[in-house]
């Protein structure tokens, strides 16, 4: 999907699908929801800062490492659809950088660790060339977005 179509649905019928994006990859395994033409997604669950309430987010990721069947992270944008607020996930994962990750069946926990400076410098470019939109939804906001890199916790 092109960027400027994204941010339409999104801005459009974005929520209510999102929650329907993230209830069939559930109940499939990623079977339904895991492909889509924009890329890899990935379900993040979060807690929290205020509820303490388990949150869970379908987020486009880019796997990295050096063997894409087994990445040694996942990285995700802080994009929000270029918003100018940031996502609630990304303020969840600043109070408690502790989350659990679905990739397909996969459910594993993670470390969050939020990129700025030159840590961003160094993945964004390989980032915004695995979907274009990120670079262009920072064309629709003044905030920085910011990269994160979920490292998985476990064997897997």
């Amino acid at each position: 999907m092109k960027p400027k179509n994204a941010v339409r649905l999104d801005r459009t019928i974005g929520r209510l699908v999102y929650r329907f994006h993230h209830l069939f990859y559930r109940l499939t395994g990623g079977l339904i929801g895991h492909k889509t033409h924009s890329g890899p997604i990935l379900l993040l669950t979060t807690i929290g800062r205020k509820s303490g309430k388990k949150r869970t987010h379908p987020l486009l990721y880019m796997p990295d490492g050096p063997d894409p069947s087994r990445p040694e992270r996942f990285l995700v944008a802080g994009s929000n659809g270029g918003r100018p607020d940031p996502p609630a996930w990304l303020l969840n994962l600043q109070v408690n950088p502790a989350a659990h990750v679905q990739v397909r069946w996969r459910r594993f926990p993670v470390k969050a660790e939020i990129l700025g400076g030159d840590a961003k410098m160094q993945v964004w470019p390989r980032m915004t060339a695995h979907y274009h939109g990120w670079s262009y939804y920072e064309t629709l906001t003044d905030r920085t977005i910011l990269p994160v890199s979920l490292v998985p916790l476990n064997d897997r």
